[in-house]
């Protein structure tokens, strides 16, 4: 992308300060930033539900036609999943590109993968969204460029569901190898009854900064949603002796487009077999119940929620009222630390420690 395409934004719901509605669209508006986008505009619609030729109704879908032309915007996205109607009448208004939150995420994590492994994930999840889509879409035919369109989308995607079902089982193939691969690993570990601690959390809540100060590993750790996306794994020695496999992998958000769970099945399936979960929490962000609700959805769609975890309130340095902090650790019995300064990080190390010595011999 030679510049950052500039945005719509659409969605339906009334947006009131401190409603589920308003961090939906802070979460949304941050989604965007990651994908590179700028927001030129927004249409919001109050009503109870989307309309199901237009998603937000005729009337408004000709005001978002005339604001994609005020503002000269290269993209019009959701915050909800779209029909494949929908997408073709808001494209044939607007005469531009309209995608949904899925297809967002889908874009960054494709921005994000770096190894074989996450690209072939990125792909089978984008060849999912799109076979339900074909038909009510033209785009995917022709080369493409731009959010919502990386991945398979900048190859010659031909209109051909045999092809791309063929390609999708391919996928699955050479994922299903990568799985085998890791489980050769894990046995390995399981033989020497090596414990394996998963740190988990909504995405740049610290996890990575976290990981890197309990490994001395030097993974990137920037401020920006989905920063990791393939797992990274390292031996850390806790006190009292113990060794254990700590590892880094992705994010949450809330509601994780079902495909992109099922695509990294492979990848998330080191977090399910792990002994112990370290939920990462961002202290400082305004909406940290949510952040936690989002993450206990996710694990529970992997069937893990019951696991053995420890909460870890990281940044609370960015907290100067002691009530507020004290609640945090109250309500979620965590740990208060900065992985970014370190403090808190040796008492972190001893209650794990302590966990694994008191439970000598739990295996992975």
């Amino acid at each position: 992308m030679n510049h950052q395409e500039r945005a719509v934004l659409i969605g339906i719901g009334e947006l009131k300060p401190g409603s589920v509605c308003e961090y939906q669209w802070f979460e949304f508006v941050e989604l965007v930033k990651a994908a590179g986008a700028i927001e030129v505009g927004r249409v919001i619609q109050i009503r109870d539900s989307p309309d199901p030729a237009c998603f937000i109704g005729f009337g408004k879908a000709e005001y978002l036609a005339e604001l994609v032309r005020e503002k000269q915007a290269d993209l019009v996205v959701s915050i909800c999943g779209l029909t494949p109607v929908q997408i073709r009448n808001l494209e044939d208004r607007t005469g531009i590109r309209v995608i949904d939150r899925t297809d967002l995420i889908l874009d960054i994590f494709a921005r994000r993968a770096r190894s074989k492994e996450g690209k072939l994930q990125v792909e089978l999840a984008q060849l999912n969204c799109i076979l339900p889509r074909l038909g009510g879409r033209n785009q995917y035919s022709r080369l493409g460029g731009g959010i919502g369109t990386r991945g398979p989308g900048e190859t010659k995607l031909e209109a051909d569901k045999r092809r791309i079902k063929r390609r999708i089982t391919d996928l699955g193939r050479q994922l299903k190898t990568v799985a085998k691969h890791r489980s050769i690993q894990r046995h390995q570990r399981e033989k020497r009854e090596i414990p394996v601690i998963s740190l988990v959390g909504y995405t740049n809540a610290g996890k990575s900064t976290l990981f890197n100060r309990l490994t001395g590993a030097d993974v990137s750790a920037q401020d920006r949603l989905f920063d990791t996306l393939d797992p990274v794994s390292r031996r850390i020695r806790l006190p009292g002796g113990v060794e254990a496999v700590i590892i880094d992998t992705v994010g949450f958000v809330s509601n994780l487009p079902h495909q992109l769970v099922a695509a990294f099945k492979a990848t998330l399936e080191e977090t399910v077999r792990a002994s112990l979960l370290l939920h990462v929490m961002d202290a400082g962000s305004p909406y940290l119940e949510q952040h936690f609700i989002a993450v206990q959805d996710t694990l529970k769609e992997l069937n893990i929620h019951t696991k053995d975890v420890i909460n870890i309130m990281n940044k609370a340095d960015l907290i100067d009222d002691h009530h507020l902090m004290n609640r945090y650790l109250k309500n979620w019995s965590a740990i208060p630390v900065s992985a970014q300064k370190g403090t808190g990080i040796p008492e972190l190390l001893a209650i794990i420690g302590r966990k694994y010595l008191l439970s000598e011999g739990s295996s992975c």
